[in-house]
């Protein structure tokens, strides 16, 4: 089963303080990035997995979505979800990402947003999701890039200009890391690019676009504390796509 780590009252309490967490997707520095990858989401029918909070269930609602699908573990999590959402279009069910079983060819586009990391079993997944997508249908997700997640205490350090110096050490030792991350003991899955993306080749997806997400100087402009995020990049964003029949 996947760590429920966000039901833990430290965690929740930490994570609800985040701006993403406040604001939305408009407090997530990587969402234009992420929202550049999506196809227009009219009329179609949409999965969100580790939908959290349900910022974008409701944001693919209000661009034009006919029905979304939002799962998470974490009941509570769900619960804001719930209490922030009156759309009868928006469905949140608690499900456990390691032993989904989705229905056959029932969306237009799958989406996730740094939850992905988390799943031990993530081939088992993407070949459910592969399986839920209509041909042509659009993945496409983030997760913690995997500079980011191979120390296992992914401590850092200032050069003498000051800049922070990330240790990458492990990087090909794939599998879960325990962090201190808003909570003690937090496991996340270790995997390289390499694998997260001969995984979906090999599932019979084709990439569509994968990107190592870093701040732009704008961004940075306003959010000078932005600027150690160029060090090393903190997310990957992957789209990628079910071959037409």
């Amino acid at each position: 089963m996947t760590q429920n780590i966000y039901d833990k009252e430290e965690f929740f309490a930490g994570y609800s303080r985040l701006a993403r967490s406040v604001a939305g997707l408009d407090g997530a520095p990587e969402w234009p990035a992420l929202r550049a990858l999506l196809p227009d989401p009219s009329g179609l029918k949409v999965l969100d997995l580790g939908c959290g909070f349900g910022w974008f269930c409701r944001w693919a609602r209000q661009h034009g979505a006919a029905r979304i699908w939002g799962i998470d573990v974490s009941e509570k999590m769900l619960a804001r979800a719930r209490e922030t959402t009156d759309d009868p279009a928006i469905t949140f069910t608690r499900a456990d990402m390691e032993q989904l079983d989705l229905p056959l060819e029932s969306f237009d586009l799958v989406y996730s947003s740094l939850a992905l990391h988390y799943v031990a079993n993530l081939s088992a997944l993407m070949a459910q999701v592969h399986r839920s997508l209509i041909p042509g249908g659009h993945l496409v997700f983030s997760v913690e890039h995997p500079i980011f997640t191979a120390p296992a205490e992914p401590n850092w350090s200032r050069n003498a200009a000051g800049r922070k110096i990330w240790p990458i050490e492990g990087y090909l030792d794939e599998g879960p890391r325990s962090t201190d991350w808003l909570a003690k003991g937090v496991i996340k899955q270790h995997r390289t690019v390499a694998t997260y993306i001969n995984m979906l080749i090999r599932l019979g997806f084709s990439i569509a676009n994968i990107e190592e997400w870093g701040p732009t100087e704008e961004q940075i402009a306003a959010q000078p504390n932005w600027a150690d995020e160029r060090e090393r990049p903190p997310f990957l964003l992957v789209a990628a796509r079910t071959y037409r029949r």
